[in-house]
This record gives structure tokens, sequence and C-alpha cells, in this order.
């Protein structure tokens, strides 16, 4: 009987075995719940700098070099060494033209290119901020190239004249340098036999800060020649309405008629330099009143008087 009397019982409550169960999936929940909150937020922002950052990069990319100047370099890259006969620009009137445009007297700059040539693209791409029109006599070739560029503007204009004819032209143009073909006038309104009055209004119009003439033919008798275009120039130069100075740029100057009817309408005292066979002319605008009188477009006005025309030059195609 005493070893009954000396009997413990010992009673497990339900509650204890139930409150440490609880309390592990407590701590369960509370870590599943963190690491999903932590992994959500982590892949968040991984995802939101790496959008944030993928555009930034790709339009730094993109603006680093104008699609324009893509074309121009794999244009050259690809006509250089399968393009030998054509007569180019050296690098040194290249660099010239392109030292100008970069400092051109206003912004954005304008460029009135008279010749659709080789050059064409990189002129377009060196003054992609600025406004460019080309201007040729051929009307194949300018819709040829507006189609394959459609970012470029040109236009055809029909010449009336020969370089057969520069010698009656200029005679012409002298006798009539106080009426129709004065330095100062509106062009599209002009009787003058070597005013070209057939482009769009709106050249007319804008005031020009560089003018290259690179166009049309001009190495044969029957070619339309030069002569128009350098005196179209010079009136457009002194007749500008905005800004003082025009670089006038004239390619082939060693030949009679771009070297003649430069002297004689973009004159001697305003030619800055000539670089192989590159003219550069920088004419200042005029004030005329119509009670001025004026002689001449040149100060120092000399009498060309052209013997005959160099038609020699084997390797040009302009």
């Amino acid at each position: 009987m005493k070893g009954n009397s000396n009997t413990k019982l010992i009673l497990l409550h339900p509650s204890i075995h139930k409150s440490s169960t609880s309390s592990h999936r407590f701590f369960l929940f509370f870590f599943v719940t963190f690491f999903t909150l932590a992994f959500t937020l982590i892949l968040f922002t991984t995802t939101t700098i790496s959008n944030s950052t993928t555009p930034s990069l790709s339009t730094a990319t993109a603006s680093s070099l104008p699609s324009s100047v893509t074309t121009a370099l794999l244009h050259y890259a690809f006509t250089a060494t399968i393009n030998t006969t054509t007569h180019h620009m050296s690098s040194s009137e290249l660099s010239l033209i392109a030292s100008t445009l970069h400092n051109c007297p206003s912004s954005p700059c304008r460029l009135l290119v008279f010749g659709l040539t080789h050059e064409s693209l990189l002129w377009h791409s060196l003054n992609i901020h600025g406004h460019t029109i080309f201007l040729d006599e051929s009307e194949y070739l300018v819709s040829s190239f507006e189609r394959n560029h459609p970012e470029i503007e040109a236009y055809d204009i029909q010449y009336t004249t020969k370089v057969n004819q520069m010698s009656d032209l200029l005679s012409l143009a002298k006798s009539h340098i106080e009426n129709e073909c004065k330095p100062v006038q509106n062009l599209l309104f002009s009787d003058c036999k070597l005013a070209i009055n057939d482009m769009p209004n709106h050249i007319y119009d804008l005031s020009w800060d560089v003018i290259l003439i690179d166009g049309p033919r001009g190495y044969f008798p029957d070619a339309p020649g030069r002569m128009a275009p350098i005196f179209t120039a010079g009136v457009l130069a002194r007749s500008k309405k905005r800004g003082r100075k025009t670089h006038v740029f004239v390619h082939d100057f060693e030949r009679d008629v771009e070297s003649i009817f430069s002297d004689e309408f973009l004159c001697e005292e305003n030619l800055a330099e000539t670089v192989d066979s590159l003219g550069h002319f920088v004419v200042e605008k005029e004030e005329v009143s119509d009670d001025d009188k004026k002689s001449g477009f040149c100060k120092n006005s000399k009498s060309s008087s052209p013997l005959s025309v160099s038609l020699s030059s084997g390797e040009d195609d302009d």
C-alpha cells in the first residue's frame, strides 16, 4: 500500500503543445513574407534602373552620330576604291569649305550649292543643323538623288547659256550693268541673260551664308558653263536681307570661265584665298538706294577680255 501512496501522476496539458506549434508557424510565416517582400523590392528596383538606363544609353549612342553622317561615310568608303576617273575635290579644298561651314556667320547656316556631285552628301551632313539646297541641270539626277536620299532638298534648273558664248554674254552683261544686270536687284524679275530666275521662289527670299559653285558642266563648248551661277551668286550676296557677308566658293577656278567671271562679278578685292582649284570669295551686302548709281560690281573694276576658253581639262567632268 505504501508503494501506491508514493505514486505521482503527471498530466500533459494539450495547450502547451499547441502553443509551441503556433509559435513555429508564426516565425515561418514571418520569414517567408519578409523574404518575398525583400525579393520583390530587389526585383522592382533592378528592373526600374535597367529600364531607365537603357534608353539613355540608346539615345546617347543614336545622337552621337547622325544617320546622314553615317550614310556619307559609307558612301565615301564604297566609292573611293571603285571610282577613280571622276574628278573630286582635294582634301585641302574639302577642309576649307568644312571649316567655313563650322564657323558659319549665322545660325542656322544657309548653304546653296550649284551642282550635285560626289561631295553632296558630305555638304548636307556638315550642315546637318542648317538649311542646304542643291541645284542641278539634270532633272533625272535630281529625281534619283532625292529618291535615294529623301532628306536632301534639290531642284533642277534650266540653263540657257553655253561656254562658247562666254565672250558675248560678258560683254552684254557689262553693257547693262546699270539696269538689267545691276549688282543689287531682285533676280526673280531680272531680264539679264546671266541671271537665273527659274529657281523656286523661296530661294530668292533666303539670305545665304555660303554659296558653292561646283556645277553645271563647263568642260566643253556646248556645256552650260558656270557664268550664270557666278553672276547669280554675286547678286544674291549683295542683295541679301540678313547678315553682312557671304562666302562664295568657285570650284575649277583655274579654268577661263570660272576665273574671268569670278573676277568680274565676285571681284578680285573679295578673293580671300585660293586652295588648289578652289577660289574663296567673301562678298559683303550692299545698301543701294534708288538714287545711287553703281559703275560695276567691283571697286577696282577692270576690263575683262576673254580671248579663249580652256577646254582641255581631261579629267574634269563637271
